[in-house]
């Protein structure tokens, strides 16, 4: 069959094309995401790499050869196909995307009707496994209709009504789309605002020509960073490859952690609706759930994913939740994550606050020091399992916990070890209450990680 079981990851579907990746296993993926969702009805998107068209076509002769009708929304984000299998009632969605990663790879992102995700623990390992035992069903005796569709001009008016336009006082920003997908949708929304804007690498472009679309990286931001100093910008704002995740740096130029994000988000959500839930993840600053307490509202701690997010926030009926890793998850957006929502209400917040971001992050920034996602490579799995042990013995007497990997709480710092889903690593993330304490723990705790 040649389809390779690396490329069916945790999250989502991805490698590098053509040599991983390919139009074979995109057919392939097409007709078993069919019959494992039992589809009669589809929505499909794609992004703006160069093998997006063709990886594309492969899904939906797949999808179509397994008796599914296939609603094309042709050149959208990530969270645009997300609004159009909850708005158009599909029994489920595709993305061809590789997201934030470089040029070369591709992938998809799927998802069942209310646009919530397959993962490895739900679905991409049953359509893997159908795969590569050459089990999937017979194709349709008929087979499935194609059609066209639009989004865009249902998908504005849903996003802006996260913010009371009304509210909004005029600020100076500047805009980067990384030459991915948010130059679709950004000029015509930030042309409904109150906004003076800058506006970065627009033109969609599959080579990357300027940066990749990866705002996490410093790299990649450098670019944003000078234009917010040049101009004397009250913020600037990023977004990955198939914008649906959003990023920000302060007028100073500073790039704000997600983790001071989702505070930020929940203190906006609180004001509109006071005492809702918040959910938040392992990895997070103390920021978020004291913000959420000292407003009133109920914050819960959730492991890392998009499959579990949603999945808590549906059954707790939470507002919203915010990972570091810059998913904001939305209730009224059908649970989904969005990459222009939190910028709305991030600009609606400094309007009603008459702050700049700066202000917004100061006392966050006095109080709360992290050390940011740290990555160590060991040799196995194994490995990864006796770390983990390891430091738990060590740090026995601080209150600890296994939701995600392991998590040591004290009373004035704490941190989160995971182990990648996909390598041999250990990610740390550690915060304490001062600099120069965050510091100690971060190289204590990294060196008996490191240790051989």
């Amino acid at each position: 069959m040649n389809v390779l079981r690396e490329i069916f990851k945790a999250y989502d579907v991805r490698g590098v094309y053509p040599g991983e990746f390919n139009e074979t296993a995109a057919e392939q993926i097409g007709r078993a995401f069919v019959a494992y969702l039992g589809a009669r009805r589809i929505a499909v998107g794609r992004d703006m790499r160069l093998s997006s068209p063709v990886l594309k076509e492969a899904f939906v002769a797949g999808a179509l050869r397994q008796g599914a009708d296939v609603v094309d929304y042709g050149l959208i984000g990530t969270d645009m196909l997300y609004s159009a299998v909850i708005e158009d009632e599909h029994d489920g969605g595709v993305e061809i995307t590789a997201s934030h990663n470089p040029k070369q790879y591709n992938g998809i992102k799927l998802v069942g009707r209310g646009a919530v995700p397959l993962s490895g623990d739900a679905g991409i390992c049953d359509i893997r496994d159908m795969i590569l035992s050459d089990a999937v069903p017979a194709p349709s005796p008929m087979a499935g209709s194609r059609s066209e569709a639009d989004i865009l001009e249902r998908y504005l008016p849903h996003v802006l009504s996260f913010i009371d336009l009304e509210a909004m006082t005029s600020s100076r920003l500047v805009l980067d789309a990384g030459s991915g997908m948010a130059g679709v949708v950004a000029p015509r929304l930030f042309d409904a605002l109150p906004c003076d804007t800058t506006r970065l690498c627009f033109e969609l472009d599959g080579t990357f020509s300027n940066h990749e679309a990866n705002p996490l990286i410093e790299a990649n931001r450098q670019d944003l960073v000078a234009a917010v100093l040049d101009t004397g910008a009250d913020a600037g704002i990023a977004w990955d490859g198939d914008a649906d995740r959003c990023f920000f740096v302060d007028g100073e130029g500073a790039f704000v952690p997600g983790d001071f994000v989702t505070a930020l988000l929940a203190e906006a959500f609180l004001l509109k609706q006071p005492g809702a839930t918040i959910v938040y993840d392992v990895r997070a600053s103390r920021a978020v759930p004291d913000i959420v307490a000292e407003r009133g509202g109920t914050a819960l701690m959730n492991r890392v994913g998009h499959a579990f997010f949603k999945q808590r926030m549906r059954s707790a009926d939470a507002v919203f939740g915010g990972e570091v890793t810059g998913h904001y998850y939305f209730r009224e957006n059908g649970f989904a994550d969005n990459g222009f929502i939190p910028a709305l209400l991030i600009l609606e917040l400094m309007s009603k606050r008459k702050a700049t971001l700066s202000d917004l992050l100061a006392p966050l920034r006095a109080r709360y020091f992290i050390s940011g996602e740290i990555n160590t490579e060991l040799d196995s799995a194994g490995v990864v399992a006796t770390k983990l042990d390891q430091l738990a013995a060590r740090y026995a007497d601080g209150a600890q916990h296994r939701m995600d990997g392991l998590s040591v709480d004290y009373a004035d710092w704490h941190f989160n070890v995971r182990p990648s889903n996909t390598e041999p690593l250990l990610r740390l993330n550690l915060e304490g209450t001062t600099p120069d304490l965050m510091a100690a723990k971060r190289d204590e705790v990294l060196a008996l990680i490191r240790q051989t």
